[in-house]
Parts: C-alpha cells; sequence; structure tokens
C-alpha cells in the first residue's frame, strides 16, 4: 500500500480484451491497444458513490451505483479499504460495443477500480484489485471468470493457474505478434453463449485441447509462431459457439487464406480475431473478412492491435 497524495479528480482508460484464446477457455487471454472505456472520476462532499453521466452505452447499463458494474466495483473497493462513505462522482463513457465479446463489462470494471485507486493514491496494487474486478464480472454476467479482467487490469497475456485460490501468470509476447479483430454486428448474448457450452467433454477432446495450451502457452515464450499457429484449435468450445455467428467458417477460410496464424472466437462472440506476424497483414485480414461480411450485409467494426502489455492508464 502506497501513501501518496489524493487527487480530486482522474481520468483514465481500460482496454478491451480477447478472452479464451480459442484453446484457453475461461484461463487466457490479453489486452487490446484498442477499443476501450473512459472514466472520469471525482471526490464530492456529500456520502456516497454516484454515476453522473454514461456515454455510448445506448441506454443499455444501470444508473443505481450497486447495479452498474463501475460504481459497485467503487463501492467493493472502498468498503477493502475502511473508508465506505467516501463521496465519489463517476462518468463512463462506453467507447466499445456492449455484447461484442471484447470484454466491454470488464473494461468498465477495471476502468473504475483503477481510477478510484489512483484518486486514493494507490492504496492496492493491482494484483490486490483483481479479485474485486473478479466481482465486478459476476455483476454483469453472473460468473466471476477472470480472462477479460485480468489482461485489461494486469495488461499483456495472462493466464488463470487456478481461481481457488486465485493465481493470474503473465506470459510473454512474441514482438511480432499483431491482432485483427471483427466486430459483426449480430447478437450473441454472453450468458446464452455459456448455457450451450456442454458441461461434460470426451477424454480424448480435453486431451488434445490441453496439448493445444501448452503448446500456445510454449509457442509464447520461445517467440515461435509456427507452434503457435498450429496450438490454437479449440475442440470443445467453438464447435457450438460457432453456430450463433453468421459466416463463422467462411471468416476462418478468408482469414486462413490471406496469412493468418489463427482464427477463432473472442470470448463467447460475436466478436473474431486473428493472430499475424504484422500490423499490415492484421489489416488485410480484417479487411478482407469485412468484405465478405458486407456481402452478405452484415455490418461490422474491426480494430487492429498489439497486444496491450501496458493496460490502464490515466489519461
Amino acid at each position: 500500500m502506497k501513501n501518496v497524495r489524493v487527487k480530486q479528480e482522474v481520468k483514465v482508460f481500460a482496454p478491451a480484451t480477447v478472452a479464451n484464446v480459442i484453446c484457453g477457455y475461461d484461463i487466457l487471454g490479453f489486452a487490446l491497444d484498442r477499443p476501450g472505456d473512459e472514466v472520469i472520476m471525482r471526490l464530492k462532499d456529500e456520502p456516497g458513490v454516484e454515476i453522473v453521466n454514461i456515454e455510448g452505452d445506448d441506454g443499455l447499463l444501470p444508473r443505481r451505483a450497486e447495479k452498474n458494474t463501475v460504481s459497485a466495483s467503487v463501492q467493493n473497493y472502498l468498503k477493502q479499504i475502511g473508508q465506505p462513505d467516501l463521496g465519489i462522482e463517476i462518468e463512463l463513457f462506453k467507447q466499445m460495443p456492449i455484447g461484442s465479446g471484447l470484454g466491454s463489462s470488464a473494461a468498465s470494471t477495471v476502468a473504475g477500480l483503477f481510477a478510484i485507486n489512483q484518486l486514493l493514491g494507490e492504496k492496492l496494487t493491482r494484483k490486490e484489485l483483481l479479485p474485486l474486478a473478479l466481482k465486478g464480472e459476476e455483476l454483469a454476467c453472473g460468473y466471476p471468470h477472470a480472462d477479460n479482467v485480468a489482461p485489461s487490469l494486469l495488461g499483456g497475456f495472462t493466464l488463470v493457474r487456478s481461481y481457488e485460490p486465485l493465481d493470474v501468470i503473465h506470459l510473454p509476447v512474441p514482438p511480432d505478434l499483431h491482432c485483427a479483430v471483427v466486430f459483426p454486428h449480430v447478437d450473441v448474448p454472453t450468458r446464452d453463449a455459456r448455457d450451450m457450452i456442454r458441461k461434460n467433454v470426451p477424454l480424448k477432446g480435453a486431451v488434445k485441447q490441453w496439448g493445444n495450451i501448452a503448446g500456445l502457452v510454449s509457442g509464447l515464450f520461445m517467440n515461435d509462431y509456427d507452434l503457435i499457429s498450429r496450438s490454437m484449435e479449440d475442440v470443445l468450445i467453438e464447435p457450438t459457439r460457432a453456430i450463433l455467428i453468421p459466416e463463422f467458417y467462411e471468416m476462418r477460410k478468408i482469414a486462413m487464406e490471406v496469412g493468418a496464424l489463427s482464427f477463432g472466437i473472442s470470448g463467447s462472440g460475436p466478436s473474431v480475431f486473428s493472430f499475424t506476424k504484422s500490423a499490415e497483414l492484421a489489416a488485410e485480414v480484417a479487411e478482407a473478412i469485412k468484405y465478405q461480411l458486407n456481402q452478405n450485409e452484415i455490418e461490422c467494426n474491426t480494430y487492429i492491435s498489439s497486444v496491450n502489455t501496458e493496460g490502464p492508464k490515466v489519461l
């Protein structure tokens, strides 16, 4: 815990994330340079946490402090540090699509926790903030998974080795690794996508999945792009979730033909992503997929990014 002067106002950015990373369901994730969410937070004289403004959410997010992930996370933070009645005003600027599969709720939660921690002089470390971020995810989607909030909060590529106790490990990022993300404008609710997943899986499939996860992690450590590429296969989750995403297999075919290292679902979808060895190739992949979707009258957003190793930051 640091003893730093308390600020009166702070503005922060927290990044979007790609979770699961194809073969690492609920345990792997990495942060993007863009998109993300911004929060302005300030002290006020009256006690209590209050959301005074939300922009970019099309009126979808709750304004009640205990129902919104940003403000609820701030309330939990204040309880933990023993100042539950402190007066806090929050403005949230959603700069990423809700329900995109890019960790929208995680970015908001992390932005709120990072902002309050900065505002009050960094009383907790980022790793100490992580359990509070999990509570925010549980409020947002009913399940306290860390594969979005961990990379958004800590930056970089993360592996959740264990949930009980929580054990999150930073993984190295090969220097040329880039990502093309495409968000088709179709609706795939996170809870519905999770409910579709089988609770029991064949041992043969599990063994193959374990091998792919180990191969991907090894490839990251070894800067072995070919090993990364051939390890990024999901035999357990993707076959079910792909049903919900129009043109999924055609998009994958196009991405691989253009030269991507991989193609798969980001989080629960509908966003998809590809790894490439350059920003230029990532842009080509995104443009080719966008063209395919537009030909089928599906609008989309595209994002080109390296792996964001910084995480949230003060603006």
